[in-house]
């Protein structure tokens, strides 16, 4: 039947009309669905280089290009090597990069309670929680003579990298705070080994215990009283 012909029909007979209509649409509604089946482009199906695949189009027949020679990625200049490395050439230096101050030895105090003391103790001796559960190998004590003249690259280089069966922190630890954990490593050695030569003039040895206003709880510090000037502030005018 023809269009004229359907368009009779509905005049003639409003019935079949409405019978007609919604085949009609279920037809219209097939027919567009079909015509934008084959219209569509599946991305996984799209022209693209995988991975590390051979590919035609270079000449050395690898798809992943090499980087730019001499580019560098953000954040990773490192233009400073003895700051990143602790070496000077294949030596390991022994002066810090930069000035240490009591704010920067007590961050290092702070990353190393965190990182270190949990094997190598608070003291430093290797005496920590985790050789006191079973660990197979004690870490040797800072305040051993081989470790006491290390140079400070040294133990830079070992928290980079690592040594025997202990990880390397690189990731965990920046290098900025793995200098401030070096300083205060050489601070420890310095507490067990000083002599009276070392001791500021007008300090006396031992120091004079605090006296305390609060001896403090498990959750509270205990409160010191102040008696004078602190040993930084020199004697009182």
């Amino acid at each position: 039947m023809d269009d004229v012909g359907a368009g009779l029909v509905t005049r003639a007979d409003p019935a079949r009309a409405r019978t007609l209509a919604p085949r009609l649409n279920l037809a219209f509604l097939l027919g567009t669905v079909l015509a934008l089946g084959g219209c569509r482009q599946d991305m996984q199906d799209q022209p693209r280089f995988k991975p590390l695949a051979e590919s035609d189009f270079y000449a050395d027949l690898r798809s992943a290009r090499p980087p730019v020679e001499g580019a560098v990625a953000r954040g990773q200049l490192n233009a400073d090597v003895y700051f990143y490395t602790g070496k000077v050439g294949n030596n390991p230096g022994d002066y810090m990069p930069f000035p240490v101050s009591a704010d920067f030895l007590a961050r290092g105090q702070q990353r190393y309670d965190i990182y270190c003391a949990p094997c190598h103790s608070r003291l430093g001796d290797g005496n920590g929680v985790i050789p006191s559960r079973g660990f197979p190998r004690k870490p040797p004590s800072f305040h051993i003579e081989r470790l006491r003249k290390a140079p400070l690259g040294y133990f830079f280089d070992i928290m980079t990298n690592g040594f025997g069966i202990m990880p390397d922190y690189a990731s965990q630890i920046p290098p900025r705070d793995r200098w401030a954990i070096v300083g205060y490593v050489r601070a420890l050695q310095l507490s067990q080994g000083a002599t009276a030569g070392d001791v500021p003039a007008g300090q006396k040895v031992p120091s004079q215990p605090p006296d305390f206003k609060e001896p403090g709880s498990g959750a509270t510090l205990p409160e010191s009283e102040s008696k004078g000037p602190s040993p930084n502030q020199g004697e009182p005018k």
